[in-house]
């Protein structure tokens, strides 16, 4: 009998482990997860669970006995070691366990900062439900919050924060916020919002020290310009790094993740990658790309799960996040990314909370942002799919259908 090792156990695992039973395969499936808890979901940690909105028992991908009526072997709170592609084994507490194929579904980390009193306490990192947990512990009424960080994090645990009504201010090195991710004009408009909401930015600045003070949990935030910040709470959001230790040692090929080609497949055979540790060619963009989301935890799990099986799979998908923050929801489909657009192209009135948002490389959509609108998402992947040369009035006209633009 086959067996078949999930190694991460977050949205990515599940969703492969799910999948190969799905799809028939009756051989031994074993899931290992470092943490104590079995898979979860991890958008809610910054949404709905955090906002108190929402019971924790949401955020997890299958209900506990779900394992054992699907004859999933799940092992949460192992941490596999070693890998050894030669011998198809996985070590783990001392232990060796054979495989027949192998998918690393290790997700990704919360990149640390190296600043002094980064160790204080009322220092936070958002990556697990404990810090959740105790994020909205620490999120009172008075409270005084900074965050550093102005990215999708940031502005969601400062959307969180104010509603907890605590004051916050975010301090981002960048000239604005979600900079790098969305560009100028949609992150001005982020910012907006959250300077409606009394959100205080100071952008161009970076974070050069926390200090305590007497009676005190954390003290205050000291910027790069010398200012000051009074902090009950400090809150780090600067992004990830994807989880390759185990496949850098057993010498597969890692690049900001381990690099796949479009079947999920690694450089060593019988080995895969999906989710936030894959860094899988892309026909659509023709090149590698990695990415901390959602979506592709959960397509990108199942995915590896039918490659795994010998199913002629290319995983293509256009990328997709989302994101809720006070009354605004919005869907983001494609790479908005500084540099790789001309123009941007709003279909209704940009200024309030009821648009779509189109970026444009001479002429073709690369990325579309619907934001308060919805069920529109399909005609945005199929008019970045075609690679059209669009009319920006007829794209801005809200009168005409997006499946005729």
């Amino acid at each position: 009998m086959a067996t078949f090792v999930i190694v991460g156990g977050g949205l990515a695992g599940a969703k492969a482990a799910e999948t190969l039973r799905a799809e028939g395969f009756d051989g031994e499936v074993v899931l290992f997860g470092a943490e104590q808890h079995r898979p979860y979901e991890r958008p809610p940690l910054s949404k709905g669970f955090l906002l108190g909105k929402e019971p924790l028992d949401k955020a997890f991908v299958h209900t506990a006995a779900w394992y054992g009526e699907n004859n999933v072997d799940l092992r949460t709170g192992v941490a596999v070691t070693a890998i050894d592609p030669a011998a198809h084994t996985v070590t783990f507490e001392g232990r060796l366990l054979g495989y027949d194929k192998l998918a690393l579904t290790t997700g990704a980390s919360a990149r640390r900062i190296a600043i002094p009193g980064v160790d204080l306490d009322g220092v936070f990192y958002l990556r697990t439900i404990e810090e959740s947990e105790a994020l909205r512990a620490a999120f009172q009424p008075g409270t005084r919050v900074v965050i550093i960080g102005a990215g999708w994090i940031g502005l969601e645990t400062a959307a969180a924060a104010r509603l907890a009504d605590c004051s916050v201010t975010v301090v981002e090195p960048q000239p604005g916020a979600l900079y790098g991710v969305l560009g100028p004009e949609l992150g001005g408009k982020f910012a907006d919002l959250h300077r409606s909401h009394g959100v205080e930015f100071r952008f161009g600045e970076s974070v050069a020290e926390i200090r305590p003070l007497v009676g005190a949990v954390c003290g205050s935030v000291v910027t790069s310009s010398g200012a000051g910040l009074p902090a009950d709470v400090v809150v780090i959001g600067i992004g990830a790094v994807p989880n390759t230790g185990l496949a850098e040692a057993a010498g597969l090929e890692v690049d900001n993740g381990v690099i796949c080609d479009s079947a999920l497949r690694s450089s060593y055979q019988d080995i895969y990658a999906a989710g936030d540790v894959a860094s899988s060619y892309l026909p659509l963009l023709g090149r590698h790309l990695r990415m901390d989301h959602w979506s592709n935890a959960l397509n990108g799990g199942k995915a590896v799960a039918k490659s795994m099986l010998g199913q002629d799979i290319e995983y293509n998908r256009v990328p997709y996040f989302y994101s809720d923050q006070y009354d605004l929801g919005m869907e983001c489909l494609g790479l908005p990314l500084p540099g790789s657009y001309d123009q941007v192209v709003y279909r209704g009135d940009s200024g309030t909370l009821e648009f779509i948002a189109c970026w444009l490389n001479k002429g073709r959509l690369i990325a579309g942002m619907n934001v308060n609108i919805w069920d529109v998402t399909g005609d945005i992947e199929a008019l970045i799919r075609s690679g059209r040369v669009l009319d920006p009035a007829r794209l801005a006209d809200p009168a005409v259908p997006l499946s005729e633009v």
